[in-house]
């Protein structure tokens, strides 16, 4: 990333921003779980990764079979990573959206709708038998035009809407202002099955419910090499011990020393995100926002933001960034540039709330495909599996993922297993230095579609080969 130095307005919003994701920085985050030393007792299976992916892995498998011998291990704390850093959104789509889905597997869309449907269902189904408190609510999200060459992506996709079904409602510019208060508004789509939740609180409920139903979980435990043995698999861990599990579900994001075929289809990409400090009644009524919805804006760069209960506001998206060579490092997590960039995009998107401070700065790393959909799998002759590559909308989806990872593993042949999405992978990115110098013309060619609306012959290309480059 080129040096750059946030603006004066941006440089004192950010003044006292802690340097720490707001959803795990407060003071009800649970104790550490004991990490897996030594060596560990066999379990039947073993889910690596303790964020979303794996909690909902474990939990099915137990209530599928209450007999099995589950245990999960986590490389950090749990809600550390993706889980705990992203912005709440609850899409019902396992597609990431309906129009990448009727453009990659249009015969499919009838299934994969329906399948949504009761994979967000099977979400609420669980917070309520096991009482938890995750703030889920269902507000819905507009999606709204800030320049006049985005309102016919959002009529397209208001048309798009209702042809799947869904009750959606298409604003005009007045009606968009008047549903939140922004001078930027040109157009808006209101779509109402979005939910909105806390990640980090649903992170923590999982594993809750998860241990209710007699699953190990260890955090401090970082998986380091997987070996079959006998009829399973021995997966060696960080401090030098290991555990025999007789099959292994991978459920670890952009992480990519687990597997390393991983770094054909996923990139990891880091998205970076404020907190502001709860807004006064005041503010409150110049903003309008009385719906609560999510937002998000029409852009390839794109925004999202939200209100939270306390009646902060989470601003993030837009500036997603890939470090050379898929370089990981929690020193990429504090971006001046970035961060001041979505400080001022904040301010020209709300000027009425001049003044404000954020209480909180962080990213984290998004593991992204070339179709934006997630990657399924084998390795180890059918002992593993994998379902990775959420692209950022994987709240919900992540559910349905582990769900097919454990058919998988488990060797069933499923309605799930028998979509194209899982059978088939996305093309693969190419070998670095390619790879850095394509996700830099794209971006580039995507900035210049956000400015002019047109759409140049770098990007049209992609679109003919299925591949593009999205958080």
């Amino acid at each position: 990333m080129p040096v750059s130095h946030p603006s004066p307005r941006a440089a004192a919003a950010l003044a006292d921003a802690r340097p720490a994701p707001f959803w795990t920085d407060r003071p009800e985050r649970p104790e550490s779980r004991a990490a897996l030393t030594g060596a560990a007792p066999r379990t039947d299976l073993l889910v690596v990764g303790g964020g979303f992916t794996g909690l909902w892995a474990a939990i099915q498998a137990k209530e599928a079979d209450p007999a099995r011998e589950v245990a999960v291990i986590e490389a950090g704390r749990l809600a550390d990573g993706a889980s705990g850093r992203n912005g709440g959104f609850m899409a019902p789509s396992l597609t990431h959206g309906l129009a990448q889905g009727v453009s990659c597997w249009p015969e499919e869309m009838p299934t994969l709708d329906r399948l949504a449907a009761e994979n967000i269902a099977g979400i609420e189904k669980t917070l309520t038998a096991y009482d938890i408190d995750a703030d889920f609510h269902r507000p819905g999200e507009l999606t709204l035009a800030l320049t006049d060459h985005q309102v016919p992506a959002v009529r397209e996709s208001y048309d798009l809407h209702r042809a799947h079904g869904v009750p959606a409602e298409l604003l005009d510019a007045e009606a968009a202002q008047a549903r939140v208060h922004s001078p930027l508004y040109r157009a808006g789509m209101y779509d109402p099955e979005v939910a909105l939740v806390d990640p980090a609180r649903l992170v923590w409920g999982l594993a809750r419910a998860a241990e209710s139903l007699g699953v190990r979980l260890h955090e401090h435990t970082r998986a380091t090499g997987f070996d079959t043995e006998g009829s399973g698999v021995r997966v060696s861990l960080g401090d030098g011990g290991s555990i025999h599990a007789r099959r292994v579900v991978l459920g670890t994001n952009a992480s990519q020393g687990v597997l390393k075929r991983f770094s054909a289809w996923v990139l990891p990409v880091y998205d970076h995100v404020l907190m502001t400090e709860p807004l006064k009644p005041a503010q409150l009524a110049a903003i309008g926002w009385e719906g609560r919805e999510g937002l998000t804006d029409a852009g390839n760069q794109f925004h999202y933001y939200r209100r939270t209960l306390d009646d902060r506001v989470l601003f993030g998206g837009y500036d997603a960034n890939y470090h050379f060579p898929g370089r990981i490092d929690p020193a990429l997590e504090q971006n001046d540039a970035s961060h001041g960039l979505l400080a001022d995009h904040f301010l020209d998107i709300f000027p009425q709330l001049e003044g404000i401070r954020f209480t909180h700065r962080w990213a984290g790393v998004i593991d992204t495909t070339s179709r934006f959909t997630p990657v399924f799998g084998t390795a180890l002759g059918g002992r593993m599996a994998y379902a990775v590559g959420y692209t950022g909308l994987g709240v919900a989806s992540t559910r349905f993922g582990a769900a097919v990872a454990l058919d998988l593993v488990d060797g069933r042949d499923t309605e799930l297993t028998r979509l194209e999405m899982v059978r088939r992978k996305p093309i693969p990115f190419p070998p670095e230095p390619i790879r850095y110098a394509a996700v830099r013309a794209t971006r580039s060619s995507l900035a210049a579609e956000d400015r002019t609306g047109r759409r140049n012959l770098w990007l049209k290309s992609l679109d003919r080969i299925g591949v593009g480059f999205d958080s």
